[in-house]
């Protein structure tokens, strides 16, 4: 098996600021003028579908060279979402699958062209999505005092739980439905957010090395840390949580099975390429643990994990996340100055009789003997991992 070290953050390449090039936004414009000529894509307005968390349609007429902040932009315009809660949402790139649920497969990079990204796929599965794009829910207090921003996050949560995204228990399931048919809003994100998993992004069922090989596994991110729910031999669904803080460090390598013999040929199939999150974790004082974690998405884990110790490094310097995206001069959007409201989802429906309560395993994870398996593939230098400088150690008052 062939491996080799990937970028944690994304398909595409990071923009950094480079002094050759000059500034960042020289070198984003070189980045869509690539991608554009890659896929052989004249500059022509055309319409563009972006698609709410419960599913509602967005059209906006766009540029085919506009950039994701451009079309975020537009989206914004198109709902009425004021300039200034703009850097609260972002656009994702999704699969459909046939039951309707999103696969993520990542967040659009700010110079990406989103409708060259997503037609170059040839896919009617591909979608684009927008949603909020911050993980403490502190910040929902922003979005809520405007109407718009107050209809995105509820028409979001409705959706996640609906998907079981977010974990509720019957009698919160009746509290929260009474609420919808009061339209009482704000209390209705207000008790979502006591809830476990609200705000986090749920990826499909994948593999891992914990609690032992080959566990099968359905990963969540949010909240400063990624959730695991497992079945154990002759046990109940359960979940382990393993906090960013805790995490050293990450990488995310891809793998390629040889063909059989162990030869590699031109003239010889490769099979699929195998992604893998391995992240080295603080189990308790003076142990550290590495966990691997086997999925398509695990380039997406990686950019969620980043974002997270991003805005935990923001908010522990005191700084805030509210931005405003930047207006380029020249080459104004065209697009169509009709506003579109944000549709309210359905009730509630009855909650899934065959969905299981998942039992919470201990913080420290001692419910569960944790397999022994070193730094996964050979041995790494400093340059090959991504360090976490959100890391804390544990002190004997955590143990």
């Amino acid at each position: 098996m062939s491996s080799k070290l990937l970028e944690y953050h994304s398909f595409v390449p990071t923009v950094r600021q480079d002094p050759l090039l000059g500034s960042s936004e020289t070198f984003n414009s070189f980045l869509r003028r690539a991608q554009q000529e890659t896929q052989q894509v004249p500059t022509e307005e055309v319409s563009l579908e972006v698609l709410l968390s419960n599913g509602q349609k967005v059209l906006v007429n766009v540029l085919t060279s506009d950039q994701t902040e451009d079309v975020l932009e537009a989206v914004a315009t198109k709902l009425d979402l004021p300039d200034d809660l703009i850097g609260y949402f972002s656009l994702f790139l999704v699969r459909e699958k046939e039951d309707g649920a999103f696969s993520f497969v990542r967040k659009l990079q700010e110079f990406e062209l989103p409708y060259v990204s997503v037609t170059s796929l040839r896919s009617q599965e591909y979608k684009i999505v927008l949603r909020k794009s911050y993980w403490d829910s502190a910040y929902d207090d922003d979005v809520m005092e405007n109407r718009v921003g107050l209809n995105l996050l509820y028409a979001q949560t409705v959706s996640d739980i609906e998907r079981g995204w977010i974990l509720v228990t019957k009698e919160q399931h009746r509290q929260l439905k009474s609420l919808q048919e009061k339209v009482s809003k704000k209390e209705f994100l207000r008790l979502a957010q006591t809830l476990r998993h609200y705000g986090y992004l749920r990826f499909d069922a994948c593999v891992a090395d914990f609690p032992e090989k080959d566990c099968p596994v359905v990963v969540s991110a949010g909240n400063s840390e990624l959730s695991l729910q497992l079945r154990l031999p002759g046990q109940q669904l359960r979940e382990g949580s393993f906090r960013v803080t805790r995490m050293r460090c990450w990488r995310v390598t891809s793998s390629v099975p040889l063909p059989s013999g162990g030869t590699s040929s031109p003239s010889r199939g490769r099979g699929e390429v195998r992604l893998e999150l391995a992240f080295e974790y603080l189990m308790s004082k003076d142990r550290l643990q590495w966990v691997t974690i086997t999925s398509p998405q695990a380039i997406m884990m990686s950019i969620c994990l980043q974002s997270m110790v991003d805005e935990l490094m923001v908010k522990k310097s005191g700084g805030n996340i509210r931005k405003m995206l930047r207006r380029r001069v020249g080459g104004a959007l065209r697009r169509s100055d009709s506003q579109q409201a944000v549709k309210s989802p359905p009730l509630l429906e009855s909650p899934d009789a065959n969905r299981e309560s998942v039992v919470k395993l201990s913080s420290k994870l001692s419910a569960v003997s944790l397999r022994g398996i070193g730094s996964p593939g050979t041995d790494a230098s400093a340059s090959d991992v991504h360090g976490n400088f959100a890391f804390e150690g544990i002190g004997d008052e955590d143990l």
